[in-house]
């Protein structure tokens, strides 16, 4: 026998299917992200107040559906979640079918398929990024009822015009790009703010749009330290003696872009486990090589301006308090500076 349903007028007098009786199990995982107990609450009301479904949430993402560690999800659970930040199910970065078990990996698929079974779920909701829709993309091919909600600050799910987080994370990085062109134009410095977006440049390019940046650097275009020195040079040139560079952590220079291709190349080109295994190794290495870009670009800049590299700093991009030229970066963004040069121009 098939699930109960009830037909009822809605307001504009159409019938309307209301499938009774529908278990669904919701997770969250990868990253945090602002938005993800809003997405819980928002699903959970319809859900259960408008369809009369019970809901129940896997805690600590996909880790969580493989131990079979979940609550019960009614009106209780999520009143008042709205606005409190991170996510009540917990989070975490397993890949089912490579999950590490008692020191082990194990492809954990067919476990989650007996657990999603044994819960008699009808669907499960997986909130979550790139990965994440990976991972729900591999459910699915198992025959499980998978609904992905794209959940990224990055905003860079496939055929998704905006995803959860994107538009909160896009206001505190403007609000830091903003917020530091007090210190850059009274300081006669340039200032090269980081933030987040390692594949997709979205945060960046507009928070660099809205918050006035001068130059814009996001991973689709790489980028040449000639080209922006002599940007800021002619700013120079011409009485605005100050510049705000907004930095993609994604974002490479020509050279590192191509190394980078040639990386990726061949890890697609391995002919055997071990040749696979060791290209994967040296493109580990190239990607670790970046982690310091922001430092190395503000670096450059000051040997391209002739600057004084001792007055390197960095400035918080936190929405909780102004940035200070002393504060390490803990937002969705970090902060480098340097001076253009020691001439000391009227700046406009």
């Amino acid at each position: 026998m098939g699930p109960r349903v009830r037909l009822r007028s809605n307001r504009v007098g159409q019938n309307e299917e209301v499938h009774m009786g529908k278990r669904v199990g919701i997770l969250t995982a990868g990253g945090d992200s602002p938005g993800l107990n809003a997405a819980i609450r928002g699903f959970g009301k319809a859900a259960i107040g408008h369809h009369g479904m019970e809901l129940i949430g896997f805690r600590d993402g996909l880790r969580g559906l493989v131990e079979d560690r979940w609550q019960t999800l009614d009106g209780a659970a999520l009143a008042g979640i709205l606005t409190v930040g991170g996510t009540i199910l917990g989070t975490s970065r397993d890949k089912p079918h490579k999950m590490l078990i008692d020191g082990e990996v194990c492809d954990m698929v067919p476990t989650i398929i007996e657990n999603y079974e044994r819960n008699k779920l009808d669907a499960i909701v997986c909130i979550g990024g790139g990965g994440t829709a990976k991972n729900a993309n591999r459910l699915a091919q198992a025959g499980l009822n998978i609904i992905h909600l794209p959940k990224t600050i990055d905003n860079d799910i496939a055929h998704t015009d905006t995803s959860f987080g994107f538009s909160t994370a896009l206001g505190i990085a403007t609000e830091a790009i903003d917020r530091l062109h007090s210190t850059a134009h009274s300081h006669h410095r340039v200032i090269v703010v980081e933030i987040m977006g390692h594949k997709a440049g979205w945060l960046a390019l507009g928070a660099g749009i809205a918050g006035g940046a001068d130059i814009v650097l996001i991973p689709e275009i790489p980028y040449s330290i000639d080209s922006i020195a002599e940007s800021v040079a002619g700013r120079a040139r011409s009485g605005r003696n100050f510049s705000v560079i907004a930095l993609a952590e994604g974002a490479r220079n020509q050279e590192d872009s191509a190394d980078l291709a040639a990386a990726v190349a061949l890890v697609k080109g391995a002919a055997t486990p071990e040749a696979k295994a060791a290209a994967n190794k040296h493109k580990a290495t190239v990607e670790a090589a970046h982690r310091d870009n922001a430092f190395k670009v503000a670096s450059a800049l000051e040997v391209a301006t002739g600057s004084n590299p001792a007055s390197r700093c960095s400035a918080t991009c936190s929405a909780a308090a102004p940035p200070t030229p002393t504060t390490a970066c803990s937002a969705p963004c970090s902060a480098r500076r340097a001076p253009t040069s020691s001439r000391r121009e009227p700046s406009r």
